[in-house]
């Protein structure tokens, strides 16, 4: 009997049951009633099995108790009123009972372990199918939004096909205002032509002038011999005295040295006095000279530098004064155009005083033109920096197109200018010079040429402005400048060439003005040395701003 009760024990089956009414009392409101009804008659069967093996041990113990007791009466007479006779007896031995009782504990156990392993599972599910939905959620958006970016394009083509007609309008309009100021132009170029014959011709003037005043001195005439007075007479002839050649003016004299001419003569005599040895074998005019294919590669290389961190430093500084980023950006085109356009008059002009200057000492095997070009290259840095930069700074003060505020100048990106200013110099002297390509606002946008900036309209042909010109040589594109496109940039952009053109014509004025209001002559400069600094500086206005082209 000890060996039953030790068993009944180890298998914890008062736990069991404990455990199944704790959890038919949890699950007891939201199961349904056969539910409750099948988990009673379970506790019901596993408490009769308890019982029954309970009974067992007590009719041992009864059994055990006549030899002592009152035995098995006393304990009927005190359980009978309680429990039915069925409840004393067992269809199942001792042991057969107990093991069933066992497998249902362990049966339990596992339906137990398995619900909690499939409730994890199901959890895990419901998890996975949460995530899918909301992954459905956000594809859903998605589509959805490139649904309405779709209609929005479609939409946009739709408005683009529309405005397409009235473009293409405004071209042909722009297109015949274009041919009719072509030959009003035309006329005008004729007209520049004669001038830029007498430009020639003055500077010949000049040539000459400059030759008297560096070249050897001439040697004075021998005197003539005084013409013998004939008087009338026997064997005279009988003319008078003033059939007698008058006396020869003495001719005028040069023009004197300008401080920047003196530094030139003796630069170029310094560098004759250099020259040893045989000549190089390349050319300097040649594309294939070394020299000029290194300066060539470094100039570009400053350039792209110039673009990049020089421009935004220039951006910044504008910007802190003014916070318009379309007129600062038109501000930076105008002033590298207004530079390099400089740069090229005023290197014409000093190539032409060195080629003077080389005419009167020039020897050698080498010509004229590569001299002037070897000297170029050792001397490429600019004469006067400082003056380019002001000259700069004032054409930019003149131009109706740019704003600042009140107050502030343009000396906000005075070393901008300057670096830009060094730079054209140094581009012109080049054999084959890098220049910039002309540029108007208003035209059709060049992919070759130009990138467009990121606040563009990309459909858009027409040029709004630029904001960095293109670098090229010759037909070459070296560098791609960017360019700002925007719709309807025909009409805003025939406004301002209107504007524009008054402003040219106003500057450019005619011969006789240029000639009356040209710059000061020299103090004891010839007449035809004034005429010729006239004619520069009417050239030199006629000229005008190479961003305003």
């Amino acid at each position: 009997m000890s060996e039953s009760l030790q068993r009944l024990v180890e298998i914890g089956v008062f736990s069991h049951l404990h455990g199944k009414l704790q959890k038919w009392s949890d699950e007891y409101k939201i199961n349904t009633a056969d539910e409750n009804l099948a988990k009673a008659c379970e506790i019901v069967e596993l408490n009769a099995r308890l019982q029954g093996q309970l009974f067992k041990l007590l009719s041992l113990c009864a059994s055990e108790g006549r030899l002592y007791g009152a035995g098995a009466a006393g304990i009927k007479s005190r359980l009978l009123p309680l429990l039915g006779q069925g409840f004393f007896a067992s269809g199942l031995s001792s042991d057969a009972s107990l093991s069933v009782i066992k497998d249902a504990v362990s049966k339990e156990c596992r339906a137990n372990e398995a619900q909690k392993s499939y409730e994890e599972s199901l959890a895990q599910l419901e998890e996975a199918l949460s995530r899918s939905r909301a992954e459905n959620e956000d594809i859903k958006a998605e589509l959805e939004s490139t649904r309405q970016e779709l209609e929005r394009q479609g939409r946009a083509s739709a408005s683009e096909k529309m405005f397409d007609e009235a473009e293409l309008r405004q071209l042909q309009q722009r297109l015949s205002e274009a041919e009719a100021d072509r030959s009003r132009l035309q006329s005008r170029a004729d007209l520049v032509d004669d001038y830029d014959r007498r430009v020639r011709l003055l500077r010949g003037e000049i040539d000459d002038l400059h030759a008297r005043l560096y070249g050897p001195a001439p040697l004075p005439p021998p005197p003539l011999p005084p013409l013998p007075l004939r008087l009338p007479g026997p064997g005279g002839c009988g003319f008078p005295d003033y059939f007698a050649p008058p006396p020869m003016s003495p001719p005028p004299p040069p023009p004197p040295l300008t401080p920047a001419d003196g530094r030139l003569a003796r630069s170029i005599s310094g560098h004759l006095a250099g020259l040893h040895g045989p000549p190089p074998a390349v050319s300097p005019l040649s594309q294939a000279d070394p020299l000029l294919r290194s300066r060539r590669q470094a100039l570009i290389a400053r350039y792209l530098d110039l673009a990049g961190s020089a421009r935004r430093e220039a951006s910044d500084a504008l910007r802190r004064c003014y916070d318009d980023e379309e007129n600062n950006q038109r501000i930076i085109g105008a002033a590298v155009q207004e530079a390099f356009s400089l740069a090229k008059l005023t290197f014409r002009e000093y190539k032409s005083r060195v080629r003077t200057q080389l005419l009167l000492s020039h020897v050698g095997p080498a010509s004229l033109d590569e001299a002037v070009q070897d000297f170029i290259n050792c001397h490429h840095q600019p004469e006067d920096l400082q003056s380019m930069t002001e000259d700069v700074i004032r054409a930019l003060t003149r131009d109706n197109r740019l704003y600042l505020p009140p107050g502030i100048s343009y000396d906000v990106i005075g070393p901008f200018i300057r670096a830009a200013c060094q730079l054209a110099w140094e581009m012109a002297t080049l054999a084959q010079p890098l220049e910039l390509a002309r540029c108007r606002d208003g035209e059709i946008f060049d992919e070759k040429k130009y990138r467009r900036t990121y606040d563009s309209e990309f459909t858009a042909p027409l040029v709004a402005h630029y904001t960095w010109p293109a670098l090229v040589q010759g037909s070459e594109v070296v560098a791609r400048g960017e360019a700002c496109t925007r719709r309807g940039a025909a009409t805003s952009s025939t406004q301002r060439t209107r504007s524009t053109s008054r402003n040219f014509g106003s500057r450019s004025g005619s011969p006789a003005r240029g000639l009356e209001s040209g710059q000061p002559t020299r103090e004891s400069g010839t007449a035809s040395h004034s005429a010729t600094e006239a004619a520069a500086a009417a050239a030199k206005g006629r000229t005008g701003s190479y961003y305003a082209d």
